[in-house]
């Protein structure tokens, strides 16, 4: 097993382009659609020159997420159609306009975060107009001190789910997506190997099939945990994203998540006869289930019962829930238990079926 993990590092070692090229994309795409959170997102406001709307307008400032802008009601609505702001405000008392182009992931992300801000605000008027203004003040300042409520799991819980960070979201999603290219691009040399006739010598060798499958199955693992621990390191320690203090829980987590891909491309390799089959496949399936899984786009802003349900089946589904559970909501160990063990059964039935094939194939 080691003299075939050696010989496919040898053998990577001179041709690592692959490696380069997906990794340079990876970054460069999860930059680029992950940069707004870097720094703050701006939304251009109008309030009709109406200055009893500042303290909204400062209440909405508030956000470590969203800058809001004033812009005359022209300029405001030439920035969202030139497409400089994923949406516009026109605000008002008790009520406000949201103005955009297209039904976006920013979009709608925005109207959440101003919707619940004037929710929160109706709730404390009713509250105020039902007792005197000095005393109702007084009991909401109390309680938001000392809530009366001890049910408080519920409340973070809820908060927990909402949580979103749209950088880390681009990282986590795309660096999960360009892995599967970069695990089935090593795992399809088993196909190569068989066309070539090299798959017959290794049996007729003292190596055993369990060492040739573990060879090859952990040179792909290799490989694809070394692309993304360089990624995220580029930028942890170059681009200066915050992982919350928990980089290094990567680590550990992307392992369930690698070992369900690889055993994906294994069962791919049983199910294809070519590898130019298997080269065809790969592209269909890898963008599928980043659409479906959640790399994309947060899964939170799908609607359709349909494509959660497929979504349920998608390995990346789980390695997105992993990484955003532990980094982005700071869940404990617990709370991981369970997308790391759908992950790893995933991972067990594929490959079992997967060798299975590509035995009864080989006879």
């Amino acid at each position: 097993m080691k003299a075939i993990i050696w010989g496919k590092f040898r053998q990577f070692m001179r041709k690592p382009g692959a490696l380069i090229i997906i990794t340079l994309i990876c970054v460069a795409f999860s930059f680029v659609l992950g940069k707004s959170s870097f720094t703050k997102m701006e939304v251009p406001v109008y309030n009709n020159g109406d200055n009893s709307l500042q303290p909204i307008l400062q209440d909405l400032n508030q956000s470590d997420s969203y800058s809001f802008k004033e812009y005359s009601l022209k300029e405001m609505k030439k920035k969202v159609q030139e497409g400089k702001a994923a949406a516009g405000l026109k605000l008002g008392e008790d009520s406000y306009t949201l103005i955009r182009v297209a039904d976006t992931a920013d979009v709608m992300l925005i109207n959440r975060y101003v919707e619940k801000y004037y929710q929160n605000k109706q709730q404390k008027q009713l509250l105020l107009a039902s007792a005197e203004q000095q005393e109702a003040e007084k009991i909401i300042d109390e309680n938001e001190k000392n809530p009366i409520f001890t049910i408080l799991q519920d409340d973070s819980m809820s908060q927990k789910k909402s949580t979103y960070n749209q950088s880390l979201q681009a990282l986590f999603g795309f660096t999960l997506f360009f892995s599967i290219y970069t695990v089935a691009y090593t795992v399809v040399e088993i196909l190569r190997d068989k066309q070539n006739g090299l798959w017959d010598r290794f049996i007729l060798s003292s190596t055993s099939k369990t060492q040739l499958y573990l060879g090859h199955l952990l040179f792909s693992f290799i490989i694809g945990y070394i692309q993304i621990i360089i990624i995220f390191s580029i930028f942890n320690y170059g681009v200066g994203v915050e992982f919350n203090g928990r980089f290094y829980w990567i680590f550990i987590l992307i392992i369930p998540y690698l070992y369900a891909i690889v055993a994906l491309a294994i069962l791919l390799t049983g199910l294809v006869k070519t590898a130019s089959q298997f080269n065809a496949v790969i592209p269909l399936i890898s963008v599928s289930f980043a659409m479906l899984g959640g790399a994309y786009w947060p899964l939170e802003i799908v609607t359709s019962k349909f494509l959660l349900l497929l979504s349920k089946v998608i390995p990346i589904t789980y390695g997105m829930d992993l990484l955003k559970t532990a980094i982005i909501q700071d869940g404990s160990w617990a709370e991981l238990m369970l997308p790391a063990g759908v992950l790893l059964l995933m991972g067990t039935l594929m490959l079992g079926i997967g060798i299975r094939l590509i035995e009864r194939r080989h006879i």
